[in-house]
């Protein structure tokens, strides 16, 4: 697999559009810090990390939906910076997504965070998606 990344987003995705009420995914440090940022902004219900001893480990997400429409909580997940293209965004020239009302999630040296906190923080860093 070269884009361990995509590969997440996909599975979240996936497991919206077949209305599956949980996703397994392979673990690893930035999906976790991906999974806290998606929960901690109430994109997703709930997580719970398996770490196994000796092997990988996995990560189960409590997709959310609308309790009556049943619409998912997330209606898009693109990725931004790829293997073969890095995106990357100075402190001063980070993107807003739909005009603030989605998040960019940005890997940078304070760690994963989002658009709004790397601003607050004035911090640069690669752009990993956009969620909205």
């Amino acid at each position: 697999m070269t884009d361990p990344i995509a590969d997440f987003l996909t599975r979240v995705r996936n497991a919206q559009k077949a209305r599956h009420k949980v996703v397994e995914i392979p673990s690893s440090r930035i999906k976790q810090e991906m999974t806290k940022v998606l929960y901690d902004k109430g994109y997703i219900l709930s997580f719970k990390f398996n770490d196994d001893e000796g092997k990988q480990g996995i990560i189960k997400i409590a997709l959310k939906y609308h309790p009556i429409s049943k619409v998912p909580a997330i209606k898009s997940l693109q990725r931004i910076s790829k293997p073969g293209l890095r995106k990357y965004a100075a402190a001063d020239q980070l993107p807003r997504v739909l005009n603030g009302l989605g998040i960019a999630i940005l890997s940078t040296n304070k760690g994963v965070i989002t658009d709004k906190e790397a601003r607050n923080e004035y911090v640069g860093g690669e752009i990993l998606c956009y969620v909205y």
